[in-house]
């Protein structure tokens, strides 16, 4: 499988979009796939005024009511910037039947925020559900800062590797480095890596912001799987918790092995089978 940059909205067919933070449209070929879609200014108006004030430093690139339909809505965790009530319960009432998979760590909060009656599919780690036909997902444990677990043992973070269409791509979700987290992608013979890069700081952590992933470790993580790609997000939406994207173009520059592909808003990244 490979990735072809190229200028191109959503629905042109099979291609990787980036919607901003850590959201995805996926469209394989065969399935629809839409990963942690923060498509609001919720977050602004919870936090106008306040010392993160969570103003976008990139517009909104669809609205929730312009999204084509997806096959299927898969949410890594319940922050906000990934279970977002201003995009995913527009969704819902659009699309009544779409199913969602979600953490059932945090089921309760994705009904809230979803719909009473929205279709939720409730996983843990290790998890192998089967939600539609075609489609083999793995759920992977993530550690936002650290590994957080329900009073049921259920874990709060969580990550997504499936296979669809001939493509193999893993959303590790909010994490950073952990003992298995590299061969946990290897194991699913991972081609593509979506990988957080905006890493952590204290500062941040005493404010109740984790962290994730910084670009180097990043790096490590999809050569220690040998995947081909990586695809760095979670940066560019808030000033307070980004990455400077030359830091990303320049590591670009510097590596083939494996291929960094620093995503942009308005640019598909075709899936072509080699």
């Amino acid at each position: 499988m490979r990735l072809n940059p190229r200028p191109g909205a959503i629905a042109d067919g099979p291609a990787i979009h980036w919607l901003g933070q850590a959201g995805f449209w996926i469209d394989t070929g065969a399935h629809r796939l839409l990963i942690d879609p923060y498509l609001s200014d919720s977050l602004a108006r919870k936090y106008a005024g306040k010392r993160f004030d969570h103003r976008r430093m990139m517009p909104v690139p669809v609205t929730p009511e312009a999204l084509p339909r997806p096959d299927i809505v898969l949410i890594t965790h319940a922050h906000t910037d990934h279970m977002d009530p201003d995009t995913l319960g527009p969704l819902h009432r659009r699309f009544p039947d779409l199913p969602f998979v979600v953490p059932a760590a945090r089921v309760e909060a994705a009904r809230e925020r979803i719909g009473e009656n929205a279709s939720l599919i409730a996983v843990n780690a290790d998890d192998e559900p089967e939600p539609l036909p075609g489609l083999t997902l793995r759920v992977l444990p993530a550690a936002h800062e650290m590994f957080e677990r329900d009073e049921k043992g259920q874990h709060v973070f969580l990550g997504y590797a499936f296979a669809s269409g001939g493509a193999r791509i893993a959303h590790s979700g909010d994490t950073i480095p952990y003992p298995g987290l590299a061969e946990r992608f290897r194991d699913f013979g991972t081609d593509i890596l979506l990988l957080p890069v905006n890493g952590r700081d204290a500062e941040r952590r005493d404010a109740g912001i984790p962290g994730n992933l910084t670009l180097d470790e990043a790096i490590t993580v999809t050569t220690a799987a040998a995947a081909r790609y990586l695809v760095p997000h979670h940066f560019g939406m808030f000033a307070f918790n980004t990455l400077d994207p030359a830091t990303i173009d320049a590591a670009a520059a510097a590596s083939r092995d494996p291929i960094i592909l620093r995503p942009e808003i308005g640019m598909a990244m075709d899936l072509q089978k080699d």
